[in-house]
C-alpha cells in the first residue's frame, strides 16, 4: 500500500449532553478522540453524532480491551479485521450504525484504510464507504506511544461531578436531577469547610447560584486552591434549569479550543454571531425570563454552517427582556447572555 505517512495522535473530546427546549435528554459523553494529521479525525465525517471507542466512562477492563484492539494485540471484534472507530453515544450498538475501518500492519506501520458506515457485521463499501477518507498510514512508534499512554493511570481524567452552591433549594435539587440523567454528578451544599481534600478533588466543577456572596465564592475557591484541586467554576447566568446545564457543560470540556467545531458565539442586537471550524449542525435556544419570572425556550436556528463566521437574526419575541442565547452542537455547548 503506497498511502502516504499521516502523523497520529489523541485528544480529550466530548460528546454534550444537555435538557433540550423540547424536554428531552442528551447523554454527556467524554472520550478520547483520534487526531490525525493534526485535526479530529470525528471532524471528516460531517456533523456525526458519535463517540470513539476510547470513552472515559466504560469499565476499565473493557476500556484496556478496546486500546489493545487497536493496537492488533486482539483479534478485530467484526468480520474482515474491521474494527470501530466511531459508535452511537447513546448506547454504542452497531444496529444504531458505526463508522469502521480496516486497521492492518505492513512492517512497523500501522495503516486504517477502507472507511464505512456499518449497521451490521458486514459492511457494504461501495453504498456506504467513506471514499474520501484514507487510508491513513501512521510510523509504528508514534501510533504505539499515543495509545500506550492510555493504558497508565491518568491523572488528569475527566471528573464528571460537579458541586452547586446556591440559595434556591428547589431549583438546586432540579438542576442535580437533570445533571444526573445526562450522566453527571451532582451534589448540592452551602459549604465546603471541613470537606476532605480527597473529595474536594473528584470535582471538575463549582456553580454559583446568582444569590450566593463574594464572600462565600471566596471561601469555596480558598478550600479548592487548598486542596490543590483546579476545577472550573460557573456564574449561573439566570435560575433556567437547561442554560445552567449548557454552562456547566461548557465549564466541563477539556477538549484543545484550536480542536473544537463550535468556536465563538455573541448575541446582541437581535442577532447571534457563530463561528464553526468546519461543517456541522448547529442549533441555537433562545431563553428569556418574563416579569413574572417565567421561563419561555425558542428554538431559533437549527441547520448546517460552513466554516467561518455567520450572524444569524433572531425571533424579537425570543430575546425580548432578559434573555439568552445556547449555541450547541454534537461536541461543544457555548452560552451568552444577549447583550442591550
Amino acid at each position: 500500500m503506497s498511502a502516504e505517512y499521516a502523523t497520529f495522535g489523541l485528544a480529550p473530546a466530548m460528546r454534550a449532553g444537555g435538557v433540550l427546549a423540547n424536554g428531552d435528554f442528551q447523554v454527556h459523553r467524554d472520550f478520547v478522540d483520534f487526531i490525525v494529521d493534526g485535526r479530529p479525525l470525528l471532524f471528516q465525517l460531517s456533523d456525526l453524532d458519535a463517540v470513539s471507542p476510547l470513552a472515559s466512562d466504560v469499565p476499565p477492563a473493557i476500556f484496556t480491551a478496546q486500546v489493545r484492539s487497536l493496537l492488533l494485540e486482539a483479534d478485530a471484534p467484526l468480520p474482515g479485521s474491521r474494527y470501530v472507530i466511531y459508535g452511537c453515544p447513546e448506547c454504542a450498538d452497531l444496529a444504531c450504525g458505526a463508522v469502521t475501518a480496516v486497521i492492518d500492519k505492513e512492517g512497523d506501520d500501522y495503516i486504517w484504510r477502507d472507511f464505512a458506515w456499518q449497521t451490521d457485521d458486514h459492511a457494504d463499501l461501495e453504498l456506504n464507504g467513506y471514499h474520501g477518507i484514507g487510508p491513513f498510514r501512521f510510523q509504528g512508534a508514534e501510533y504505539r506511544t499515543a495509545l500506550g499512554s492510555l493504558l497508565d493511570n491518568d491523572p488528569d481524567a475527566p471528573r464528571r461531578r460537579v458541586l452547586l452552591i446556591g440559595a434556591r433549594v428547589a431549583l438546586l435539587a432540579k438542576l442535580a436531577a437533570a445533571l444526573r440523567t445526562i450522566g453527571i454528578g451532582a451534589d448540592i451544599t452551602h459549604d465546603v469547610g471541613g470537606v476532605p481534600a480527597d473529595e474536594l478533588r473528584t470535582y471538575g466543577a463549582v456553580a454559583f447560584g446568582r444569590a450566593v456572596g463574594k464572600d462565600q465564592r471566596a471561601a469555596v475557591r480558598r478550600a479548592f486552591s487548598d486542596a490543590g484541586v483546579d476545577v472550573a467554576y460557573v456564574d449561573g447566568l439566570a435560575p433556567i434549569v437547561p442554560l445552567l446545564v449548557a454552562q456547566i457543560e461548557h465549564a466541563l470540556d477539556r477538549s484543545p479550543v484550536e480542536q473544537r467545531r463550535l468556536t465563538r458565539l455573541v448575541a446582541a442586537d437581535g442577532e447571534a454571531g457563530v463561528e464553526v471550524t468546519s461543517p456541522c449542525r448547529v442549533r441555537l435556544t433562545a431563553y428569556r425570563l418574563d416579569r413574572l419570572y417565567r421561563t419561555h425556550a425558542h428554538e431559533v436556528f437549527d441547520g448546517i454552517l460552513e466554516p467561518g463566521r455567520h450572524r444569524i437574526a433572531l425571533d424579537a419575541k425570543a430575546v425580548k427582556g432578559e434573555s439568552f442565547v445556547v449555541a450547541r452542537t454534537t461536541g461543544s455547548v457555548l452560552v451568552e447572555a444577549m447583550a442591550r
